[in-house]
């Protein structure tokens, strides 16, 4: 008798706290780009950076285990928003996070307010995820386009880059960037001369290169991302564009890139990221703990998604359980003091606010070490990089 009392009451204790955690666990999925364009960019590394960021913090939250899932939606919204409804209804997935490729983003965190299930974007750039679209119950980390426009284009303009004919992806993603850039060219009195879109994924830019070219601008803003702004820059090379006097402005591109096309193509080059490896002690200790899990150092997505993953748990944890308002207001509250962003705040809109660095590649020469590619060539703090959430267009920014 003693004994089954004592069961009971262990039971009762226990029944609360197992009640917090909703189906005994918290599962987590990263939905990115696994075989295309963006496979390096994010990819199969954005998931290792999950599942890193999941043993750091013990793999458990509240005694309750973590898992964490992948898929590859293939840079198609349709199969993206199949595979998290698939996750919400039949998998029990909690919160989806990355999501590679701004289309698929917009869709996912759409569908996800719906479900009333969070999603975190580390991969898409597009402002519109905490702008007109924006949700509740979703963030975007990592960086975005007005921050690459101010970043790069900012720099550029100052650096005498005063004329612009845009490369530019044909989909959200590319004419967010074009917009974003355009529009910071010209508040510092730059002149934009024209542009040309180009499909997802092509691989002969000869045409569009030939554009810009005959446009005389002095800079050549590539609004695409991974392989297309690889074989863009290839082909530039061909062409002796850069050896003509114009310049290559790659406004989204990462150590992961710069590493497949190699320092001799890719040296001169300005671009901007949120997270370098090399930069600090403590970001080269991440980097080469993420190194011997990957064979490659992170760029901004790998580690935004670990910051990402990290800050979800300490919401879930500081809530005292995974309901989806009460995580989604502790993201709200919490600052995000990671690997990532020593410094970072998460806006009224969901935007996570943080330094992004304009980063300069190097020569051959200069590399001492692998994977050392850049330079860091300005600090931009979070709070000029980013819209101001009061602009941002978001319906549920309050003052």
């Amino acid at each position: 008798m003693r004994k089954l009392l004592l069961s009971a009451a262990v039971i009762a204790t226990a029944g609360p706290a197992l009640a917090e955690i909703s189906d005994g666990k918290v599962k987590i999925g990263i939905l990115n780009d696994q075989s295309g364009v963006y496979a390096d960019f994010g990819g199969k590394y954005s998931f290792e950076a999950a599942k890193m960021a999941v043993e750091d913090f013990g793999g458990t939250v509240m005694d309750m285990p973590i898992e964490v899932v992948t898929a590859d939606h293939q840079n198609k919204a349709d199969i993206a928003s199949n595979i998290a409804r698939q996750w919400y209804d039949t998998e029990q997935v909690d919160a989806i996070m990355e999501l590679t490729t701004s289309s698929v983003a917009l869709a996912v965190q759409a569908l996800s307010k719906e479900a009333n299930k969070i999603t975190i974007t580390t991969g898409a750039a597009t402002t519109e995820l905490t702008g007109a679209q924006c949700s509740p119950i979703g963030f975007h980390w990592a960086y975005d386009t007005h921050a690459l426009a101010v970043g790069t284009g900012g720099a550029l303009v100052e650096q005498g880059g005063d004329s612009w004919f845009f490369l530019t992806a044909d989909y959200a993603f590319g004419y967010s960037l074009e917009e974003q850039t355009s529009t910071y060219v010209k508040e510092k009195g730059g002149n934009v001369m024209g542009a040309v879109r180009h499909p997802l994924s092509t691989t002969d830019f000869s045409s569009f290169l030939l554009q810009a070219q005959a446009s005389g601008a002095k800079v050549i803003g590539l609004a695409n991302a991974g392989m297309d702004t690889q074989n863009a820059i290839k082909q530039a090379s061909e062409f002796g564009i850069v050896q003509s006097g114009q310049r290559l402005a790659a406004l989204l591109f990462t150590l992961a890139e710069v590493h497949g096309l190699g320092l001799e193509a890719a040296q001169g080059l300005t671009l901007t990221e949120s997270f370098y490896w090399n930069r600090t002690p403590e970001t080269a200790e991440f980097g080469n703990r993420f190194m011997e899990k990957t064979g490659v150092m992170p760029n901004m997505v790998h580690t935004g998604t670990y910051s990402a993953v990290m800050s979800y748990l300490k919401a879930i944890e500081t809530a005292g359980g995974d309901e989806t308002e009460a995580v989604a207001a502790k993201l709200h509250e919490l600052p995000v003091e990671d690997i990532f962003a020593g410094n970072g705040k998460v806006a009224a809109n969901g935007r996570m606010i943080s330094d992004v660095y304009l980063l300069e590649v190097k020569k051959p020469g200069e590399s001492e070490t692998p994977w050392d590619y850049f330079n860091v060539k300005a600090t931009i703090p979070g709070d000029q990089a980013y819209l101001d959430p009061a602009q941002s267009g978001c319906p549920l920014v309050t003052n």
